[in-house]
């Protein structure tokens, strides 16, 4: 596999509507010139999404247990803004702006950007395996002892492409993936 430049995924996103909205250059300012943004959009071997303005913060409110085979939404607060304050030690999920459709010649791996790592602020994201398609659920740890700032529409983690020089024998899509064409913020299932 290679990582692929710049020019082949702009060219996919265009053609294939790869990632939608897709965003040419990389955006580090907004508005009249004088709002500084976490930057997002293409970057020289991937693109940069967005965290959209939903959130799902993680809280003990209701003394529930996070379990993966039997998960209770009391286990979070929702919240819709234009910044979420992510309490100490603790994690939200929340999801891209962009919607991605993976070639099935093509895996992803997608990486928290620097300006949130050198914060405490850990994203984790899983592959975006040959032709899975939907928003990007984000795992948002803030693994400071104080409280972190997450802004909207603004980046927040980096997606690398790596392309095959043949297809995959059985794709995300084939095998009936759990997590196909999900939107908005998609919970655990078994």
């Amino acid at each position: 596999m290679s990582i692929q430049p710049d020019s082949w995924i702009s060219y996919m996103s265009k053609k294939y509507q790869m990632i939608n909205p897709f965003v040419e250059n990389q955006v580090r300012v907004v508005g009249d010139g004088n709002k500084k943004v976490v930057s997002f959009g293409l970057s020289s071997y991937g693109y940069d999404l967005r965290v959209a303005d939903e959130f799902k913060v993680f809280t003990n409110v209701f003394n529930s247990v996070v379990d993966p085979k039997k998960f209770d939404e009391n286990s979070f607060v929702t919240i819709k803004n234009n910044v979420c304050i992510v309490p100490p030690n603790s994690f939200a999920l929340a999801r891209s702006v962009e919607y991605f459709k993976i070639p099935r010649d093509v895996l992803t791996i997608c990486l928290g950007k620097s300006t949130y790592a050198r914060c405490g602020i850990i994203v984790n994201v899983t592959p975006f395996e040959p032709e899975w398609e939907g928003h990007v659920t984000l795992e948002i740890s803030n693994t400071t002892p104080l409280p972190a700032k997450i802004y909207s529409n603004e980046g927040i983690a980096q997606v690398i492409f790596f392309k095959s020089k043949k297809s995959c024998d059985v794709s995300y899509a084939q095998r009936g993936g759990k997590y196909m064409k999900q939107k908005g913020i998609t919970l655990p299932s078994i």
